[in-house]
């Protein structure tokens, strides 16, 4: 059942307005209206409590929209796994470089433009868009937060609600151009980089963050290492549309992969085992007519290639 429909006839049933719904979930009106129009999809469960607002305005059970918004979220998904990864903008990566340390900038800025959105690209970008997630996540129930750094990006405090909301919906291949001058550039005063061993270090705003750097470290793992499998990566082996084309090895290649602190979605595991399979990644196969690297032993390779056994360590 569409979740916007329910909602649309719950209010004519109440004999409620859009703006008493939106007052109520302490959101602008213009955000529930692209909501109730599908312009906006619904935002995921665990980030924020506005459905708990919502159902307790419209006289919902406890949880009735978040189960309904789960499930349109799954459909959702579905539509988007044939979607290819376009590489980032122009505007995001000179905000990375700008803020990047100046003494690896160039260096940077060559690997950078080697590839479209390279492994070293898309490693950093994943990085602090973690951090800023992080820190707009702590301040969304915040409202001296919310006051200050909404004043700061020039918007009402239910205005910039409703932006971070849209903000932890984003990933790196998707994110607007608003998102980067609203959170990530006011959060995120520079970063650094060590290139021999990957370790990132992000430095964040006085006035907006309660930690001032974050840093991510890159360690060796055992690839038989048998930890707890993440709940992203069951979530990707219970959706036969994602994982059911994937090989033992391959499988195993994934569930190999350790993350501290951050907690990767189904998605990532289906655009890594893509990613595992395109020949353009691995250009060495490329020169010899073969192609991408499958199987144990060609994973193994592409293990020993793209440090693939390193785990983030913020």
């Amino acid at each position: 059942m569409d979740m916007s429909f329910i909602i649309r006839q719950r209010l004519r049933e109440l004999k409620r307005e859009q703006r008493d719904l939106a007052a109520a979930a302490q959101v602008t009106e213009s955000y529930i209206s692209q909501l109730l129009s599908r312009k906006k999809a619904p935002p995921a469960i665990e980030r924020t409590d506005l459905y708990n607002r919502m159902d307790a305005f419209l006289e919902f059970p406890a949880g009735h929209l978040a189960a309904m918004a789960q499930a349109q979220r799954l459909e959702e998904l579905k539509r988007k796994l044939a979607d290819i990864p376009a590489p980032l903008f122009r505007e995001l990566r000179e905000l990375i470089l700008r803020k990047s340390n100046s003494g690896t900038r160039t260096r940077v800025r060559e690997i950078f433009e080697q590839q479209a959105f390279g492994e070293l690209e898309r490693l950093v970008s994943q990085a602090l868009l973690a951090v800023a997630k992080g820190v707009a996540r702590a301040g969304l129930n915040d409202e001296k937060w919310l006051r200050r750094a909404g004043k700061l990006a020039l918007r009402s405090q239910q205005e910039f609600r409703v932006h971070i909301l849209e903000f932890l919906e984003t990933d790196v291949f998707n994110i607007p151009p608003e998102h980067c001058s609203i959170f990530l550039d006011p959060l995120i005063e520079s970063w650094d980089i060590e290139l021999e061993t990957f370790a990132v270090e992000v430095f964040l705003s006085k006035r907006l963050a309660a930690a001032r750097v974050v840093r991510f470290r890159f360690v060796e793992t055992n690839a038989l290492h048998n930890a707890e499998e993440e709940p992203g990566f069951k979530e990707f082996l219970r959706n036969p549309a994602m994982s059911g084309a994937a090989s033992e090895a391959e499988l195993a290649f994934l569930k190999s992969l350790q993350f501290h602190g951050l907690r990767p979605s189904a998605l990532y595991y289906y655009r890594e085992l893509q990613s595992l399979r395109d020949p353009l990644h691995f250009p060495s196969h490329l020169g010899n007519g073969k192609a991408g690297p499958r199987g144990a032993e060609g994973l193994r390779n592409v293990k020993r290639r793209i440090s693939a056994q390193r785990a983030i360590q913020p």
